[in-house]
């Protein structure tokens, strides 16, 4: 085979994207819709947790087969395919979270150990971790199975440090924001650069999580209140249009002579090393002194907003989670306007209960886990009854009264 026809080969067997500008920001906007279109799918469309996995990766099989099945890179299909990976990746820690009950601590530890031996079998199997030589079928499957983990990932540590610790999404995000820069300046002065690339990589999406919980979240918690279908809609408008001008200038296609400089960097695997114990360190650390902060702190108090109505219970004795009479009050005013026909109030109302919840998420889940977890899925439900597009007033009903007897 001559040197001309070996790189014609490589060529039309490169089945991703070069890493520019335009990458970074369709993922975050990818990493967004992850998000919020899991939300929506779940609750909005009341497909539950169960339905809208099964439905999403159904669609993904689809679309990876026929992305593996192409002979080179397309960027609709490529990014199709990663936005859908986005949305099961969540949906994996959604599903060990609630379903299972699986803690966040937990599943970042799984999805942690899965994607470093993931990294291990590619490097082992191929010799590079570089995405520019994703040009055979079986590297093409450890780049999609490495993808899969990576959002998998991110949604469990950004999940574990904006709820479990408290930290809120605002705070998340300006810390991996100023992680995201950091391993940019540490690449510019010699950190390797398929080291550097996968960092940022696992960082974007909890990142972009943030941003979509900033857009979509109610004003009451922080969030602009533009709720979870608007901010998807609003951001697959934006992948749709850089999708199209990429596919019609082919800016982001590598070339059949581009030199994979980032197989040719040196020092790799000593500063993985490095990189993970400090990254293990601060991030051990961190977890230690704020769950320690979290435990000798008083529980904040429940966000409420609006009136109570005639009909709210009073405090009762404290259970396993303490006082949640704030939460009581939301529902039974919750169930008050379903009582009187005002189906638009309800749903208003309930938005309360969402944010409520998550504040005092930090606080009230070190408590007693099993019992935070069993209330979550009643909260959970209530959600995707009270916000569904067709929704059946019994059921709202039958949701609400149930969420008040596991409210004691």
């Amino acid at each position: 085979m001559t040197t001309s026809h070996a790189m014609r080969s490589r060529r039309l067997l490169i089945k991703v994207p070069e890493i520019t500008i335009w990458f970074w920001i369709v993922k975050v906007l990818c990493t967004t819709v992850g998000e919020t279109a899991a939300d929506f799918l779940n609750v909005s469309l009341n497909l539950g947790l169960t339905g809208t996995s099964f439905v999403t990766g159904l669609l993904l099989v689809v679309v990876l087969f026929l992305q593996f099945r192409a002979d080179r890179y397309v960027a609709v299909r490529y990014w199709l395919a990663v936005t859908l990976v986005s949305i099961f990746g969540t949906l994996l820690t959604d599903n060990l979270t609630d379903n299972l009950g699986v803690p966040l601590e937990a599943s970042t530890v799984i999805f942690g150990a899965l994607l470093a031996v993931t990294f291990v079998g590619w490097y082992r199997t191929e010799g590079t971790l570089s995405v520019h030589s994703i040009n055979t079928t079986r590297r093409e499957a450890f780049y999609w199975l490495t993808v899969l983990f990576t959002f998998a990932l991110g949604t469990a540590t950004g999940d574990l440090m904006a709820e479990v610790l408290g930290l809120g999404y605002l705070v998340t995000g300006s810390i991996v924001a100023g992680l995201i820069l950091l391993a940019a300046i540490a690449r510019k002065a010699g950190l390797h650069p398929v080291l550097a690339f996968w960092i940022v990589y696992v960082l974007t999406r909890p990142l972009g999580a943030s941003i979509g919980d900033m857009l979509s979240q109610p004003a009451a918690d922080g969030g602009l209140g533009l709720g979870a279908t608007l901010t998807s809609v609003a951001f697959f408008v934006a992948i749709i249009a850089i999708v199209v001008y990429l596919a019609w200038s082919k800016s982001d296609v590598i070339p059949a002579d581009h030199p994979p400089a980032d197989e040719q960097a040196s020092g790799g695997l000593m500063q993985t090393t490095v990189v993970l114990a400090v990254l293990l360190a601060a991030g051990g650390t961190g977890y230690i002194l704020r769950t320690s902060s979290l435990q000798d702190t008083s529980p904040v108090p429940v966000m409420v907003t609006g009136p109570a109505t005639a009909g709210t219970p009073g405090t009762a004795a404290a259970g396993p989670l303490g006082d949640l009479s704030s939460f009581r009050t939301i529902t039974q005013d919750t169930l008050d306007l379903l009582n009187r026909g005002d189906q638009a109030g309800a749903t208003t109302r309930v938005d309360a209960l969402e944010a409520s919840w998550d504040h005092g998420e930090a606080q009230l889940k070190p408590r007693d886990a099993t019992a935070w977890t069993v209330t979550d899925g009643k909260i959970d439900t209530v959600l995707r009854k009270l916000r569904s597009t067709s929704p059946v007033p019994a059921t709202e009903k039958a949701a609400l009264t149930d969420l008040l007897s596991a409210l004691k």
